[in-house]
């Protein structure tokens, strides 16, 4: 007599028709099974990125009262001078002449994007935008 194939044993190696599952060394597991441990890798992983330490962003308005390679100084509205350290990657903006790659001069106006090292507490440029004080005329 015949065995009906509803009773037949399942071969773990040949996937029947229709069926989707994957296989591990330790048996048969489910698609949902393997969605769900990729699921909390990822979660585990944007948890872990969340409580590394991040600069904190900042700007700086004011006036330049003293510049040179590494370091600008900044007057503020209040009255505050604030030190920005000027890096290699920073990159200047001038406002009349978007071309121009040349740094501020003192007494010119300044935004200045930078990140604060909370370690360390120094302030370091991203981007310099600025206005020279001295708009020369433009030609007649």
């Amino acid at each position: 007599m015949e065995t009906p194939p509803s009773l037949l044993s399942v071969d773990p190696a040949r996937p029947q028709s229709g069926a989707a599952a994957c296989y591990r060394p330790g048996g048969l597991c489910s698609h949902r099974a393997a969605t769900s441990r990729i699921l909390l890798l990822t979660v585990l992983s944007l948890c872990l990125m969340a409580l590394a330490p991040v600069p904190e962003f900042l700007h700086v308005l004011g006036t330049v009262t003293s510049i040179d390679e590494k370091h600008i100084d900044v007057k503020t509205t209040k009255g505050q001078v604030v030190l920005v350290l000027l890096t290699k990657q920073v990159k200047y903006k001038n406002k009349h002449n978007p071309k121009s790659l040349d740094p501020p001069a003192v007494g010119d106006r300044v935004i200045i994007e930078a990140s604060r090292d909370e370690k360390t507490k120094k302030v370091t440029a991203t981007v310099v935008h600025y206005s020279p004080g001295s708009i020369p005329l433009p030609p007649r």
